[in-house]
C-alpha cells in the first residue's frame, strides 16, 4: 500500500472510528495495518509501485469539494496533498479555485496519470505530481495540507505538522484525526456511493497555531515608572492556559485563546482595594507578543480605565506542552 496509507484518493480504508461498530472497526483496522504497515508506522511497501496491493478507490467528488471548501482553498494558496492518488484534489484546487499544488505519491502509474490529467485540463503548470515518500517531503511551503491516511500515519506525521508548518496553515483530513489535537472544525457529509464503511465521511480542519508557550514580560506604557507584567503561557496545540502577574499581584488567566498567530488572554488582578481586568489582544510576531492591553474595572466591563500598545518579549520558552511532540 503506497505510503503505508489508505491514500488521499486511492486506497481502501475505514471511515471515522466514531462511525462504526467496535468489532467491525477492529477487523478493518487489523486488516489495513497488516497490509499497510507490517513492520512499523513508517514502513514503505517494497512492491512495485505499478502493482498496488489493494483496490484503487477514488475519493468521491463530493468529498473532494467539501475538503477544499472546509480548507477555504483560494487563489494564492499552495496545496500539498500527501498521498495524492489520481491527483483529483490538487487538480480540482487548481482548476476551480486558482490554487497551486503538489501531490506526492509512491505509485508511478498514478503519478503519470495525475500529471497527464492536469495537462489535459490545462492546469499542468499549477498542479504537479511527484513520485515521492511523504515522510521525506518538505512541508514548509504549504499553506494547505490535505491527506487521507491511516490514523497511525497521521500520528507519525503530527510532530512535523505542528512544528514545521507556518502559523495559519490549514490541515484538512478525510475521516481520520490527529489524536488529542482537537480539530478547529469538522463536518460530516452523506456519501451514499461510498464503497466501504458507513455511507458518510467526516472531514476535519486544523489551523496551525503559533508557538507561544513560555514566560513573557513587558510593561504597561513607555515611562520608566510604567508597571511591569509577566505572563506564563502553557500551550497544548491551540489551547492556552496560564498565569498573569502585574506588579506584585498575580492571577490565573480566566480567558485565553490562540488562533494561528492571534493571541488573546485576560485575568482579574485584585489589588486589595480594587479589582481590575487586564486583557491582551494581539499577535505573535517575530518572537514578540504585539498588541493592545486594556485595563478595566472588573465590576463593570464597559468601564475601560486605560489602553496601552504593548510588546511582550519571551524570557523563556520551550516546546514541551506546545503540541509539537
Amino acid at each position: 500500500m503506497s505510503e503505508g496509507r489508505v491514500g488521499s484518493e486511492t486506497r481502501l480504508s475505514a471511515s471515522s472510528p466514531r462511525a462504526f461498530e467496535p468489532l467491525w472497526m477492529a477487523a478493518v483496522t487489523w486488516a489495513l495495518l497488516s497490509i499497510a504497515v507490517p513492520a512499523s508506522v513508517n514502513a514503505q511497501t517494497d512492491a512495485a509501485p505499478s502493482s498496488p496491493q489493494v483496490p484503487y478507490v477514488p475519493t468521491p467528488w463530493v468529498v473532494v469539494s467539501a475538503m477544499l471548501e472546509l480548507g477555504q482553498v483560494k487563489n494564492g494558496d499552495f496545496l500539498l496533498d500527501l498521498g495524492s492518488g489520481d491527483g483529483r484534489v490538487v487538480i480540482e484546487a487548481a482548476r476551480t479555485r486558482g490554487a497551486r499544488g503538489l501531490g506526492v505519491e509512491l505509485d508511478a502509474d498514478l503519478v503519470k496519470l495525475s500529471n497527464d490529467e492536469a495537462k489535459r485540463l490545462g492546469v499542468g503548470s499549477s498542479a504537479r505530481f511527484l513520485r515521492q515518500d511523504l515522510f521525506e517531503t518538505d512541508f514548509t511551503q504549504a499553506t494547505v495540507i490535505t491527506m487521507y491516511l491511516l490514523p497511525q500515519v497521521n500520528m507519525a506525521l503530527r510532530p512535523r505538522l505542528a512544528s514545521e508548518l507556518r502559523p495559519g496553515t490549514r490541515i484538512v483530513s478525510h475521516d481520520f484525526g490527529l489524536g488529542d489535537w482537537r480539530p478547529d472544525a469538522q463536518v460530516k457529509i452523506p456519501v451514499p456511493e461510498k464503497s466501504y464503511g458507513p455511507p458518510h465521511s467526516t472531514i476535519f480542519l486544523w489551523v496551525v497555531p503559533a508557538f507561544v508557550a513560555g514566560a513573557w514580560e513587558g510593561s504597561l506604557g513607555d515611562s520608566a515608572k510604567a508597571p511591569s507584567f509577566q505572563v506564563e503561557l502553557r500551550q497544548q496545540f491551540q489551547q492556552l492556559s496560564g498565569t498573569l502577574r502585574v506588579g506584585n499581584r498575580s492571577a490565573k488567566l480566566d480567558q485565553a485563546t490562540l488562533a494561528a498567530d492571534r493571541v488573546m488572554f485576560s485575568a482579574i488582578i485584585d489589588s486589595g482595594r480594587e479589582r481590575f481586568r487586564h486583557a491582551f489582544t494581539g499577535r505573535s510576531v517575530g518572537g514578540e507578543l504585539v498588541g493592545a492591553w486594556t485595563v478595566s474595572d472588573a465590576r463593570t466591563a464597559e468601564s475601560v480605565a486605560a489602553t496601552y500598545e504593548t510588546r511582550a518579549r519571551r524570557s523563556e520558552g520551550r516546546r514541551e506542552g506546545s503540541g509539537s511532540n
